[in-house]
């Protein structure tokens, strides 16, 4: 009596498919690595050397995703850049306290395995990876027929970098009469976009059909990592802050000391062209600044002294301004004025 046998293929998950994925994998990844010691992908675990001109070593670790910023991708069926934005969430977290990344891993949960697909979204963890100096040394990818709808998937990325004890950014080093500047950033980076989507969908817009959206709502996060670590080596900075989910208010208090404030002008911000498309949907002020960077993608805390030095380390688009200073307070942020949104 012949009986129909179950496999793990006719559940939805395909082994063979995900077999191949790895195979790609290992294939990129080793024409990345070049002469390296250590061949992590495919294995159980991976294997990373730490730097050796490090006295005293500190480990950082650093997880994130990208939220529904995946559904704009997936409404484009462009999928090429998510990647960059999953390895910034993180390497822009770890160098807030000195350290410099130095391996990634990722993690992608997906309905049913689609290798074009995929192949796009490693690529552009790839292409993080390598602006940000780091490594990517492994991650798992997981077929979850029933968790997710057809053609759903997530991301989330981890992070480990390293800094000497002597250069990690405390609060201590932050003092009364300290400038703050803004770094712009590249648009909305990965925060957000649960509202925007909000928007489009009771405002019944279709971003296929708008070019200023289409390119502004996929353009990927930028990454901070080597303009950063290169003030950090030549002791130009304090502190600092990426400006995530929260704004530039609940990120930036997070790094200043007690007894001190950052007292902060917000018609001094340069706002981007999408925050102000954004503004017009009936968006209050207070509900832009606590859901989006409004321009301002990360802040550095200076000495007055070092402004000038400042410069040149960054391209002209992405040059530090000030925005406001420190100074003795009780309340950790002090917003003034408002943002001209015209």
């Amino acid at each position: 009596m012949n009986k129909k046998l179950f496999t793990y293929k006719k559940s939805g998950v395909n082994i063979s498919a995900a077999d191949k994925f790895v195979s790609f994998i290992s294939k990129i990844s080793s024409k990345k690595r070049g002469n390296k010691k250590f061949n992590n992908i495919g294995g159980f675990g991976s294997i990373s050397s730490l730097p050796q001109n490090i006295k005293k070593p500190k480990i950082v670790a650093c997880t994130d995703g990208v939220g529904t910023k995946i559904e704009i991708a997936n409404s484009l069926n462009k999928f090429d850049t998510i990647g960059i934005d999953l390895v910034a969430m993180s390497v822009n977290d770890l160098i807030v306290q000195g350290a410099k990344p130095i391996l990634f891993l990722d993690y992608i949960s997906i309905n049913k395995i689609n290798l074009k697909k995929l192949k796009s979204i490693l690529k552009g963890i790839i292409r993080g990876c390598k602006i940000s100096g780091c490594e990517l040394v492994g991650g798992e990818t997981a077929e979850m027929p029933g968790t997710y709808e057809k053609d759903k998937f997530d991301i989330a990325g981890f992070a480990v970098g390293i800094v000497d004890e002597k250069k990690i950014l405390t609060k201590k080093k932050i003092t009364s009469g300290n400038l703050i500047l803004a770094i712009p950033s590249s648009g909305i980076h990965s925060n957000g976009y649960s509202l925007i989507r909000h928007i489009l969908d009771k405002k019944k817009i279709n971003i296929k059909k708008n070019i200023f959206l289409k390119n502004e709502l996929i353009r990927p996060t930028k990454i901070y990592v080597n303009e950063v670590l290169n003030l950090i080596n030549k002791k130009l900075l304090n502190g600092c802050a990426n400006i995530t989910g929260g704004g530039l208010s609940d990120n930036i208090k997070r790094v200043i000391p007690d007894g001190l404030s950052a007292d902060i002008y917000l018609n001094k911000i340069k706002t981007l062209k999408i925050f102000k498309w954004l503004k017009q949907n009936n968006i209050s002020d207070r509900e832009m600044l606590k859901t989006f960077n409004c321009g301002v993608g990360f802040c550095l805390i200076i000495s007055s002294k070092n402004l000038k030095k400042i410069n040149r380390f960054f391209s002209k688009e992405y040059k530090p301004y000030v925005i406001g200073k420190i100074i003795r307070g009780q309340n950790k942020v002090k917003l003034n004025a408002k943002i001209n949104w015209s």
